[in-house]
């Protein structure tokens, strides 16, 4: 005969309604944050929901009418054309048998690399950050480089669309040099492949002998290191102490340079000027 499962008792009961209780809370209390969250955002007595509307039906409407334009089609056709021959090029590749050697490689190179990653990211991380404070050190240099990029890119751009039109217009011809260079290679791969394995096992046993010889060096060379760390150290304080006491020099010369350069631009100016009166010569000093 089966039991009768006994009936909680009174505290199991009290308990079981007190954490109902505190969860349903905790709900009406998110809910209300919730709706509270939504009518300050969307209230239309401060002006706030009016703009998000407004700028939202703005955006909205650029949008659309950008993506009518006859431009933007004919870019999301250009688009989707590339995606396509991208995707129906590529399919076969996935499928071919020379993607398999290719994938174990790059689960091999995968699994190797994540321990040398895990130990240069602090490196990784220092470096990224030095390398953002001097991109924003040199920020002022940063709208001329853009300019002369943007003028290399337009003198080349009329070289390079002829160079297109010839190579167009010499289909033929260059079908003729693959064709040919495909036939005079073809034979020699068979020898080029035998010479590749020879040549790998001539050079993993160079490998395999000479590893023992530089462990031993390395070894040396890291002892004798060791032993002159107090002479590099000490080699080190001395130069840079040299470069300290050379600051000034070259500082006291770079601005002595500077004034004879503002000196001589100004003789230049004052020269060359239409507007200076003759027989007046300005002159600065350069002290």
């Amino acid at each position: 005969m089966a039991t009768i499962p006994s009936l909680p008792s009174r505290d199991d009961v009290l308990r079981m309604a007190r954490s109902t209780t505190d969860i349903t809370g905790q709900l009406l209390d998110t809910a209300g944050n919730i709706t509270r969250i939504a009518i300050n955002t969307f209230d239309p007595r401060d002006g706030s929901g009016q703009e998000v509307l407004k700028v939202l039906r703005r955006t909205t409407a650029e949008l659309a009418e950008a993506s009518a334009s006859p431009q933007a089609q004919e870019a999301f056709y250009r688009i989707v054309d590339t995606l396509t021959r991208l995707g129906t090029s590529g399919a076969p590749l996935a499928a071919h048998p020379v993607s398999a050697p290719a994938q174990a490689l790059l689960t091999a190179l995968g699994d190797s690399l994540l321990p040398v990653l895990d130990a240069v990211e602090p490196a990784v991380e220092e470096f990224a950050t030095a390398l953002g404070e001097l991109v924003e050190a040199m920020s002022p240099l940063l709208p001329a480089t853009a300019g002369l990029t943007a003028g290399a890119l337009l003198a080349l751009t009329p070289l390079i669309r002829a160079a297109a039109d010839v190579l167009r217009d010499s289909s033929p011809e260059l079908r003729r040099v693959a064709d040919a260079l495909t036939a005079a290679l073809a034979p020699l791969m068979p020898l080029q492949v035998a010479l590749a394995e020879r040549a790998a096992a001539a050079g993993a046993g160079v490998v395999r002998a000479s590893l023992q010889p530089l462990a031993d060096l390395t070894e040396a060379a890291a002892a004798t290191t060791k032993a002159a760390g107090p002479v590099l150290v000490a080699g080190e304080e001395l130069l840079v102490a040299g470069l300290e006491q050379l600051q000034p020099v070259l500082l006291a010369g770079a601005s002595r340079a500077g004034r004879v350069a503002r000196a001589a631009a100004v003789r230049v100016s004052a020269a060359v000027s239409p507007a200076a009166e003759p027989g007046v010569v300005v002159s600065v000093a350069a002290g």
